[in-house]
């Protein structure tokens, strides 16, 4: 079975509609510096122009990111937990 990388985990989880902090993050997948895996995954994720990454500040002043989904209508596919895409 492949691994998946800090990266691709991140992702599926943001795409969830979950949001991350980076405590989390570095609690959850071991990313260690969030701020700079959200601007790798920004350029992937929004080449396209279906995804948007996005962020607020939680009430003790750290960031919380979020992957938004901007795609008009229904999407025809998901992807599985290790990101593979399989049509709905």
């Amino acid at each position: 079975m492949p691994t998946m990388t800090k990266k691709r985990r991140v992702i599926n989880y943001l795409a969830s509609g979950k949001g991350l902090t980076p405590a989390e993050a570095k609690s959850r997948f071991g990313v260690s510096n969030l701020r700079a895996t959200i601007s790798d995954i920004r350029d992937m994720v929004e080449a396209y122009g279906n995804w948007e990454i996005t962020s607020e500040p939680t009430a003790s002043g750290k960031t919380r990111y979020f992957m938004e989904d901007t795609h008009p209508g229904e999407r025809t596919y998901g992807f599985d937990s290790m990101g593979r895409r399989f049509a709905l």
